[in-house]
């Protein structure tokens, strides 16, 4: 390969590769606000193809020169084969790990039923073993459709689907959206899934999906990560750890009231519900004038 650059106009890219990479708002976002400021600061690369010129590398770009209502992108040109630029699309994003499991995942699917591709010669492809291709080839195969459709929206992580095809494909949707609805990390999304496939019955899963606060309140890896300094009291430790305590109960809670299920409440739920929640705004005031004093005794002692 030896790539020229040239100043290609955006409408003779062929974007037809970008179906196996996410989309990431906050990841656009971020390459736009670089952009504005600095302008294309990496050429997009891409192949020579019958439909013009098809992107490999620099999605992202693309779409905020749209926005920006640039004309053309700066461009690696490679005359390559259509199989090769699919190894390329791993490559290129190999170096600052920008590609998700799942990404790299669609890649080798792709690879393997278009270009019958078995096993041995994608890890010969793309550098990795047998076992690392086996194992992202799984995560797709496992991984109940509507689980996959929030992936490439990036509501979930690859992460996330790693703890999910645990599950029986008809289980994963409905504890997925409990990841989602609560912002739960990968961890404690391994939590949920593990509990989940503990539950003995019926009724203990549909527990654990309409409370699932119960399970990461008293998830034993909590342990490692609480707060014990040897500087502190016993009384100041457990002060600590309340305020972690509270943390994680404040997440859940705030993540629910985003959810957009609140706009469908009936006025029988509005009654119920709506005291609890102004509680606790009341609970929240008194939380922050405890801690301006606090901030005032601080800085009388400091004086």
């Amino acid at each position: 390969m030896n790539p020229r650059i040239e100043e290609i106009p955006l409408a003779e890219f062929d974007l037809s590769l970008s179906g196996m990479r996410i989309m990431n708002p906050a990841r656009i976002l971020q390459v736009e606000k670089s952009m504005r400021l600095h302008g294309q600061l990496h050429p997009v690369v891409a192949r020579v193809c019958a439909e013009g010129y098809q992107m490999i590398d620099g999605f992202k770009r693309y779409h905020v020169a749209e926005d920006l209502m640039m004309e053309t992108l700066q461009c690696f040109v490679l005359e390559i084969d259509l199989s090769q630029a699919k190894v390329l699309l791993m490559s290129y994003n190999r170096s600052h790990q920008s590609m998700e499991a799942w990404e790299e995942a669609m890649v080798l699917q792709d690879l393997h039923k278009t270009h019958s591709l078995d096993q041995r010669s994608l890890a010969r492809l793309t550098g990795h073993s047998r076992s690392w291709v086996s194992r992202r080839l799984s995560l797709i195969d496992k991984t109940d459709e509507k689980v996959s459709s929030e992936i490439m929206l990036g509501t979930l992580t690859s992460s996330h689907a790693r703890a999910l095809i645990k599950l029986p494909r008809g289980n994963q949707a409905g504890v997925a959206r409990v990841i989602i609805n609560c912002g739960l990390s990968s961890r404690q999304s391994d939590t949920l899934v593990d509990a989940f496939l503990k539950a003995e019955d019926e009724d203990q899963r549909r527990h654990i999906l309409n409370y699932p606060e119960q399970i990461l309140w008293n998830d034993p890896a909590d342990s490692k990560e609480e707060p014990c300094d040897a500087r502190l009291s016993l009384f100041g430790n457990e002060l600590m750890q309340s305020t972690v305590n509270a943390i994680v109960g404040l997440q859940i809670l705030l993540s629910r009231l985003d959810d957009h299920r609140i706009g469908m409440f009936n006025e029988t739920e509005k009654v119920i519900i709506i005291p609890f929640i102004r509680k606790v705004s009341d609970y929240a005031e008194k939380l922050s004038e405890v801690t301006r004093e606090l901030q005032i005794h601080k800085s009388k002692l400091e004086q």
